[in-house]
């Protein structure tokens, strides 16, 4: 058993030394395979985990080595692979082989592809670690792991300036939600002399901290959430994270990285229930992202920023999910969502990659006769995304919806309303790329064609998944809700009723309304999105992202750059001729002793004589 495990944890890590030290060497095939078997090991002792979990059996916290005690507090480098973290394993590394397996095609004609699979190892490492570790300060190692590697992805193409600055975009807002995060922990480390998970559950038990310092704690907790998870109002960095490589974002952006708010949540999910108003802030925080990110996915025509406010979005459900206490939805709602959205990602590069680089969707059309893997993968991933019965999204989207009825209509409303839209978005993806006439070029015509086996295998699993993953917690079976029954408060299951179908039959209505609305309009009427200097009205602020990257440069930004200059032109240059005049009054005094260190032996024996004289006089004179 200690053996699985330590190949779990450390064969990505072991990949990314291979590839660091050794990937040019071994050329680009030979470093995509090794990092591609690093996490597909990986992924197989999760499976012997999983399997062993599955049957009844309990793992032990797994000690791999001390760390520190401070006062009354001990860390340790110890791991939990419990029911919770191994499902999470399961689909990180699952999903993960995957994407690795599409980039050994999809990066080939890069020129540092050892470095990009060095990148994507360290990366799996990171999450695994933040999964798996049983306290917070192991968890924080991983949240920052991914951090850094994020930051390398992103800007993986650094010569390009935009990139290097979406790069940095991520890594600064990211910090300022980690901010949070290591506030929370010091207050429950501080109140509570431990970061031990299981430690923290029975001391919360006792009452030891107050409900106002709990309060505080969770609220920045969840702060650490948004920055991760791309929450208002510490989303925007996620947007422009689509500059990396596509398997970047499906890799970090669909299944992983941005999930890890959701899983620190609901890690922690008994330290939430007894902070009420903390959950009420993230249902409401998480359904207003997702209106916003839907709202504002409308009318993007970046193929990859429309998937990428999508995933903004869903998230958002998730968060409106956990806000309720339905854990259990909201982490039936990540794996479904890995399921379609890493599908849709891939099958976003596949539709790139034909395009040369392509990923404007008024340039696309008519692509589902020469990529019909490509066309049929993607189609199913968004009949998942939109609801449609009988596919994933269907059934976890369903019981956040069912969740949201019961506990407060006009959640429910807001989040139908966020569904609706996202019908809308994706159909409209998916007719402008492939349907109607080809819009592109004559050269990016002629060269049309299918993406090679290595692409495409990945995205026909990915869309097997994404029409059947939702047997995993279907009504009446609910496996996954029984399987993670032991580690918290099981929310209630709403059964089969009248209400049930109800509110399955309007779910299924609005996303085809929102399914028809699209039709109408892109293959009906035609449409193609106008100019981005010709929209006007509604249509300019949503596409302009309702400006909030603007009021943020207007507000924090450029005072920040205000504030750097004054003390730069002012500040700076007082601060420099203080210390410096210090270093003149020295050098000054320094002068004056100079002048008697001329050779000459009378004035040294003059002053030796003074100085024992005034010894001397200390001794017997002064003191008596």
């Amino acid at each position: 058993m200690d053996t699985t495990i330590l190949l779990l944890l450390f064969a990505p890590l072991v990949g990314f030394l291979i590839n660091t030290f050794f990937g040019k060497t071994l050329g680009k095939t030979g470093s995509g395979i090794v990092g591609t078997l690093a996490v597909v090991l990986s992924f197989l002792c999760t499976l012997c985990l999983f399997s062993q979990i599955n049957a009844g059996d309990t793992l032990p916290k797994f000690h791999l080595a001390d760390w520190f005690t401070l006062g009354k507090i001990n860390v340790n480098f110890d791991f939990l692979f419990d029911q919770l973290s191994v499902l999470w394993l399961l689909f990180v590394t699952g999903i993960g082989s995957l994407i690795h397996l599409y980039s050994i095609s999809y990066m080939h004609d890069d020129e540092n592809m050892h470095k990009f699979f060095s990148y994507l190892n360290l990366f799996v490492f990171f999450m695994i670690v933040l999964v798996a570790g049983s306290n917070l300060l192991i968890m924080f190692i991983g949240w920052e792991g991914v951090g850094l590697c994020s930051y390398l992805l992103i800007g993986f193409w650094y010569k390009n300036q935009d990139y290097n600055d979406a790069a940095k975009k991520a890594f600064i807002m990211n910090r300022i939600g980690d901010l949070g995060f290591l506030i929370g922990i010091f207050v429950l480390g501080f109140y509570l002399n431990t970061l031990d998970f299981m430690e923290i559950k029975a001391a919360l038990g006792k009452n030891i901290i107050t409900p106002a310092l709990l309060s505080v704690a969770a609220l920045c907790l969840f702060i650490g959430a948004t920055g991760k998870s791309a929450q208002l109002p510490l989303y925007t960095w996620l947007p422009d994270a689509m500059a990396g490589p596509t398997p970047v974002s499906a890799l970090i952006h669909a299944a992983t990285m941005v999930t890890a708010g959701i899983f620190m949540i609901t890690r922690l999910n008994f330290l939430f229930e007894l902070t009420p108003d903390v959950k009420s802030v993230i249902a409401i925080v998480g359904v207003i992202t997702a209106l916003v990110a839907a709202a504002i996915g409308l009318v993007q025509n970046d193929i990859k920023k429309v998937l990428a406010y999508s995933t903004v979005s869903q998230l958002g459900l998730m968060f409106l999910a956990l806000g309720l206490g339905a854990y259990e939805v909201a982490v039936f709602h990540v794996i479904t969502h890995a399921f379609f959205k890493a599908c849709l990602f891939l099958g976003s590069g596949s539709v790139i990659h034909a395009l040369h680089g392509e990923q404007d969707m008024r340039n696309m059309g008519g692509l589902r006769k020469a990529m019909p893997i490509t066309f049929a993968t993607m189609l199913v991933s968004t009949l998942a995304i939109a609801g449609i019965f009988p596919f994933a999204g269907f059934w976890s989207k369903d019981e956040i919806l069912m969740a949201a009825f019961h506990h407060n209509t006009i959640l429910w409303v807001l989040g139908s309303i966020a569904s609706i839209m996202t019908a809308f978005y994706m159909f409209r993806l998916l007719y402008l790329t492939f349907f109607g006439e080809f819009r592109g070029t004559e050269d990016q015509k002629h060269h049309l064609h299918e993406s090679p086996a290595l692409i495409t295998i990945p995205l026909v699993i990915l869309g097997a998944l994404a029409t059947i993953g939702g047997a995993i917690n279907l009504p009446g079976s609910n496996w996954l809700s029984h399987y993670l029954a032991p580690l918290f408060k099981a929310h209630e299951a709403h059964h089969l009723d009248g209400t049930a179908y109800m509110l399955m039959g309007i779910a299924t209505v609005g996303a085809l309304i929102g399914i028809a609305i699209a039709y109408n309009m892109y293959i009906s009427k035609k449409q193609v999105p106008e100019a981005d200097e010709n929209v006007q009205g509604l249509h300019k602020v949503l596409a302009n992202k309702f400006y909030l990257d603007e009021i943020y440069m207007a507000i924090i930004v450029q005072p920040i750059y205000a504030a750097s200059s004054f003390f730069k032109k002012y500040t700076e240059k007082f601060v420099s001729k203080l210390v410096f005049g210090f270093g003149d009054i020295t050098y000054a005094l320094s002068l004056q002793g100079k002048r008697i260190q001329n050779g000459n032996i009378g004035i040294y024996l003059f002053a030796f004589i003074l100085g024992i004289c005034g010894f001397l006089f200390y001794l017997f004179v002064n003191r008596q």
